[in-house]
Order: C-alpha cells, then sequence, then structure tokens
C-alpha cells in the first residue's frame, strides 16, 4: 500500500470520527479524532496497517487536556500521530493497553501526572510520584500549586 493509500483509507474509514487531518509533510500526519474513536483508529493503525506504537504524549493546552499518540510505518517512512481533546473537567478516554501492551506504563504516567482517567486501564496505580504524593494533584497541570511547603523543586531550572 502507497502512503497515499494509506491516508485516504484512513480518512474513509474513519470519516465520522475525524475531527482534523493535516498532512504536515510527507513523513508525518497528525490525525485528531473524537475521543470515542481512540481504540478502534488506533488498533486499526497499529494491527491493521502494521504501524509501531512508539509512545504517548499529554499535554495541558489551557482549554483542554490532549494526548498525542505516535504511530510509525517503517516500510513508507511515516510518522503517524492521533491526537485526542479531552474536557479538563472531567478528563477521560479508553485505554490503549489492552490492544497495545506498549501502551500501559505511558498511560499510567499520563495518569499520574495529568490526571487523565483511562477506563479499560488493567492497572493505574502509582509509576513516577511518591507514595505521600496527594491524590488530586497532578505536576503537570498548568494550574499546579506547590502542596509540599519543605520541598525543594529547583533541579533543572
Amino acid at each position: 500500500m502507497t502512503r497515499d493509500a494509506v491516508l485516504h483509507d484512513l480518512q474513509d474509514k474513519f470519516r465520522e470520527d475525524i475531527l482534523d487531518f493535516f498532512d504536515k509533510s510527507p513523513k508525518r500526519v497528525y490525525i485528531e479524532v473524537k475521543p470515542d474513536a481512540l481504540v478502534a483508529a488506533a488498533t486499526y493503525i497499529f494491527r491493521d496497517l502494521g504501524a509501531r506504537f512508539h509512545i504517548a504524549s499529554g499535554i495541558d493546552a489551557r482549554t483542554h487536556l490532549e494526548i498525542l499518540y505516535h504511530f510509525s510505518i517503517e516500510t513508507m517512512n511515516l510518522l503517524i500521530s492521533i491526537r485526542v481533546k479531552l474536557d479538563k473537567s472531567n478528563p477521560r478516554v479508553d485505554s490503549l493497553a489492552n490492544v497495545i501492551k506498549g501502551a500501559n506504563w505511558i498511560e499510567r504516567e499520563i495518569h499520574e501526572l495529568l490526571g487523565i482517567d483511562f477506563p479499560g486501564h488493567p492497572n493505574l496505580r502509582r509509576l513516577l510520584l511518591a507514595e505521600e504524593w496527594p491524590e488530586g494533584v497532578y505536576p503537570l497541570r498548568r494550574d499546579y500549586k506547590e502542596w509540599d511547603k519543605k520541598a525543594v523543586r529547583d533541579r533543572g531550572v
């Protein structure tokens, strides 16, 4: 299958679920999908197109929280990033961990640091933060306020 055929197939198959399709360069495509279509779109890219899952990245984009799931189809030298935008007041999107085992730890990290819930995840226990870290305090959110008055968090600044 050619690059153009893959992109046309994706747009056709997920026509109702794609909110934005940005063909940035010959090597890079961003596809924003409705949150409830994430698992189907990622499964199709991973299983049917034979793409490799690399990583996911989560950000607080002021008005919403956003996750980008990054895949590559190496035979085409093509990187496809699936974007989902989530409501900050109830950020949740179905987990990919049951479809793509490599999504397990990064979803745990995003859950812990940004507070995004992943229904269906097999184990959302802590991965990075200390056990005494308070629930509901997410260090990568823009509204983060230091909760430990004795803490010195100046490394890397």
